[in-house]
């Protein structure tokens, strides 16, 4: 249920993962790549990642999810490598009996997984690229810095 990726990530195959005939809400994040950030025109994103540690934290946040809001399920993938604009670069599910426990948990999910994870992202611009938020920049691979 947690998953790294160098391909397109498929929402409905995610959703999918979480489906049951118990849950009343299925709630989602989408991570789409946008046209712009800070002022300037964005051409396409590039992520990198450290997949064995990002997986083992990934799952971390998930098992946490599921013990803070017993009978959820959480699905939950990250996409590496060049995306273009209006792609997927993660994308989260939720299926719980009611939808307030999902929505918490999909808003808990996204904001620990950025700030806990070690997946980097790169803007790219018409005029430069620079590294993005998340997690610890100091702790990026040194070839990417």
């Amino acid at each position: 249920m947690v998953e790294i990726t160098q391909q397109p990530i498929d929402p409905q195959a995610v959703v999918a993962k979480v489906a049951s005939e118990e849950a009343g809400a299925v709630v989602t994040f989408d991570g789409v790549v946008r046209n712009h950030a800070r002022g300037k025109r964005v051409t396409h994103l590039f992520y990198e990642g450290y997949s064995p540690m990002a997986l083992k934290e990934m799952q971390r946040i998930r098992e946490g999810t599921l013990k803070r809001w017993q009978g959820t399920k959480v699905a939950i993938v990250h996409r590496l490598g060049r995306l273009e604009i209006g792609e997927s670069s993660v994308f989260i599910a939720v299926s719980s009996a009611h939808r307030s426990a999902a929505f918490e948990a999909c808003r808990n999910v996204i904001d620990q997984l950025k700030s806990s994870v070690p997946i980097w992202k790169k803007e790219h611009y018409e005029d430069g690229e620079t590294w993005i938020e998340g997690y610890s920049q100091e702790s990026r691979p040194a070839h990417s810095q």
